[in-house]
């Protein structure tokens, strides 16, 4: 049985993912939400939201996958169906590890969130 998604694979993801974004293919799922989690880091979404992207997807790595395996699949009506890819990425920019999950289809980079990474509660 194969374990999915495999290193070979998560580069693929992240390389076609910065590829997106060099071409300007990136579009936001839920622009309120991503915003609010842009102050919340506290950098600017008009002006640096492809910066901030693109360091993140510079830093990634299969290690810092932390999606499901297999992947989950998206609900919402712009990327249903496909396979969802989060990494918790640790950001020199922020002092924190971001979380940050997209889809990638058709050259095309669904950002589905970008926030600092909230792990779950551990029960003590």
């Amino acid at each position: 049985m194969i374990h999915r998604p495999s290193k070979k694979e998560l580069f693929g993801k992240v390389r076609d993912a910065r590829s997106a974004l060099l071409a300007g293919n990136v579009f936001l799922i839920d622009q309120g939400v991503i915003a609010e989690d842009a102050i919340e880091l506290g950098y600017d979404i008009g002006d640096e939201f492809y910066k901030v992207l693109q360091e993140l997807l510079d830093a990634a790595s299969p290690a810092d996958y932390v999606g499901g395996r297999p992947p989950q699949r998206a609900y919402k009506p712009d990327i249903e169906g496909l396979e969802l890819f989060a990494f918790a990425v640790e950001s020199a920019r922020f002092g924190c590890r971001v979380y940050l999950k997209f889809a990638i289809a058709e050259r095309l980079l669904w950002v589905v969130s970008l926030h600092a990474d909230r792990p779950e509660k551990e029960s003590s």
